[in-house]
Parts: C-alpha cells; sequence; structure tokens
C-alpha cells in the first residue's frame, strides 16, 4: 500500500507545485512569454481560467490560483483517506491540512527552485530561457541577502543562507504543526 501511496502523495505534489509556480510567477511579475513560463501556464490554464469568471485577483494574489492550490491539497488528503481506508474526514479538518501542506509545498518549491538555479549557474552559459525565469523568480529573496553579506571572493553563498532558513522553517512548523 506504501506504492500508492507514494505515487499518488507524488502526483498531487507534482500538480500543486505547478500551481503554486503559476502563482510565484505572477507574484513576481516573470516573463509569461518564456517556454517554461508558457508551460505553467498551459497545463494550469484549463481549471484557472473558468475559476477567474468566479473569484477575482484581490492586488498581485491571483485567488483563483490560490483557491485551486487549496483544492489540489485538500484532494490529495481525500484521495490519500479513501485509499488508506482512514476514517471519515470533516470539512474544516481538511482546510487546515490544505492551508498546511499548501505551505509545506510553498517553502518546498522555493527551495527546489534555488537549487535549480544554483545548477545551472554552473552548467549553463546564460543561453538557457529557462534560467532567466528562476532569476526572476529568486533574485528579490537573493539580492538582499547579497547586500548584507560580506565579499567572499566571487562566491556567492546567498542561495545556501535562504536555503537554511527555508529548511529552519521546516522544521520550525514541523515542530508546531507535526506533520512536516
Amino acid at each position: 500500500m506504501s506504492s500508492v501511496q507514494f505515487l499518488i502523495d507524488f502526483v498531487f505534489n507534482i500538480y500543486l507545485m505547478v500551481v503554486l509556480l503559476r502563482l510565484w510567477l505572477q507574484f513576481a511579475r516573470a516573463d509569461f512569454y518564456n517556454p517554461f513560463s508558457q508551460f505553467v501556464v498551459k497545463a494550469t490554464q484549463p481549471i484557472v481560467a473558468p475559476m477567474r469568471r468566479i473569484l477575482p485577483s484581490i492586488g498581485r494574489l491571483d485567488t483563483a490560483t490560490f483557491v485551486l492550490a487549496l483544492i489540489v491539497a485538500g484532494l490529495k488528503i481525500v484521495t490519500l483517506n479513501v485509499v488508506l481506508g482512514g476514517s471519515g474526514l470533516n470539512i474544516m479538518s481538511v482546510v487546515i491540512l490544505s492551508f498546511v501542506i499548501v505551505i509545506k509545498e510553498i517553502l518546498t518549491l522555493v527551495m527546489y527552485v534555488l537549487i535549480m538555479r544554483a545548477i545551472m549557474s554552473w552548467v549553463s552559459q546564460g543561453n538557457n530561457p529557462m534560467e532567466l525565469v528562476l532569476s526572476q523568480l529568486t533574485e528579490p529573496m537573493l539580492a538582499p541577502i547579497r547586500r548584507r553579506m560580506p565579499e567572499m571572493g566571487g562566491l556567492d553563498l546567498s542561495m545556501m543562507v535562504v536555503i537554511v532558513m527555508l529548511l529552519f522553517i521546516q522544521k520550525l512548523l514541523g515542530d508546531l504543526f507535526g506533520i512536516f
């Protein structure tokens, strides 16, 4: 049964990360004509477009995409509960757990994007369109840290500082909620 649980968890987490990536791309005002951004938009557009007619954006927050992220997290909880033969869930516990899962996946997604950007900086020659989008997403987090850190002879440790902070936040939330 753990293999089925792994597969369900993996599929829902991947799609949840794509939805959250769309939200992040919109929030960061990244280049939507980039091929990587276009993939994210095309993967989420069939569901987000009808939801936008009902849920208008609030400032820079695309509420339809955020609600979709909560729905995907809730469906993950319900599906795992059904497959594993768990006891009945009430709506309030699904909503709260959905928020917690979305927060966990946001932290994980930011960490993955930072790691991808670091790896691409080692191997890419600057011609990759994905590198531009990753830079647009992560630079607002890295620039303030980079300004405060002393020069390390061309070595940029700002990504490592952000990753350590994200891991700390995940551990802290794990201590508080017990499910991280």
